[in-house]
């Protein structure tokens, strides 16, 4: 798997994300396709800064994605899915957390001196349920940020790239709705 399957994590409170597989056009290339599938469990120390309140994390994260060469340049582009479901305990109190978040590829540019700039359109729902089942927080909106990696000499070949660290930026916000999930949870777990 290319360094460029990237991790949204903390993006949508918290949770992971990275590119996933949308609609690819017959006539393109796929330089990279996977579906990975994976099961967590940790605790979290001071939850959402609140001294002292530690939260057991346990879920998984589906993730679908394709990669194929786009314009004149080559440039290889991703799209896919991520999909995250997980509980959240604390004081006997548990939540859960529902993501599916298409995202791709808008921009792919080389910028000349080993690295590429890459702007990333994610989008989907983020639900977090509280105990009984009701929806206590939402944020459907839609994220844009870049980042940089070193393409590792070959800038159409992505199984090499390497995020560089510092370099990742949110440009739009999400938008609509976005419930504060932090206080959602941090009421019922105190």
């Amino acid at each position: 798997m290319s360094h460029r399957t990237y991790v949204l994590g903390a993006v949508f409170a918290t949770a992971l994300c990275a590119p996933l597989l949308l609609h690819v056009p017959a006539s393109a290339r796929v330089v990279e396709s996977a579906t990975i599938h994976e099961e967590y469990s940790f605790t979290v120390e001071d939850w959402c800064g609140v001294e002292g309140l530690d939260v057991l994390v346990a879920g998984t994260h589906d993730v679908k994605y394709t990669a194929v060469p786009q314009g004149n340049d080559g440039l290889v582009h991703f799209r896919g899915r991520d999909v995250v479901d997980e509980t959240h305990t604390a004081n006997g109190v548990t939540t859960r957390f529902l993501l599916n978040s298409p995202s791709r590829d808008l921009k792919v540019t080389d910028n000349g001196n080993g690295t590429l700039t890459i702007v990333v359109l994610a989008t989907g729902n983020a639900t977090l349920y509280g105990p009984s089942g009701n929806v206590i927080a939402r944020d459907p909106g839609q994220l844009r940020f870049r980042f940089d990696v070193d393409h590792g000499g070959t800038p159409t070949d992505p199984s090499d790239d390497e995020e560089i660290e510092g370099s990742f930026e949110v440009i739009k916000g999400s938008t609509g709705r976005s419930d504060d999930f932090c206080a959602a949870e941090v009421a019922l777990f105190t």
